[in-house]
């Protein structure tokens, strides 16, 4: 039998108690969340588009953020929130590069589906 002088295991016992406990994310109604895929199917009538676009489609932004040359508009529906980020491009006016959309309570949601919830809503609301 091979005798470890107690002090040896000192830092294995140290490095025991360093361990983070994996835990499963809270589900939701018994079921798992679905990631949700980030394709532009869908988004045809957003990419590319410039803000007086966006806001002929959707109405008037609920937040318009500028920062340096970049913009952020931002649509509020009873169904989802959509931000829509504009980017300029070789000195043009900037247009759609990216959108992102969650449910109102943060939840992840389809694009393209917060895309035609938004072109349905009336005066913006």
């Amino acid at each position: 039998m091979i005798r470890i002088p107690a002090l040896a295991l000192i830092p294995l016992l140290i490095l025991g108690g360093c361990t983070v406990p994996q835990t499963a994310a809270p589900v939701r109604g018994g079921m798992a969340p679905v990631p949700v895929p980030y394709t532009n199917v869908g988004l045809e009538r957003v990419i590319g588009q410039d803000a007086a676009a966006l806001t002929k489609l959707f109405g008037t932004p609920d937040a318009d953020v500028r920062e340096g040359t970049a913009r952020k508009l931002q649509f509020l529906g009873s169904f989802c929130v959509l931000d829509a980020y504009l980017y300029p491009k070789d000195g043009a006016e900037p247009r759609v590069t990216y959108i992102d959309a969650r449910e109102p309570d943060g939840s992840a949601i389809d694009r393209a589906s917060c895309v035609a919830a938004l072109t349905r809503r009336d005066g913006g609301r």
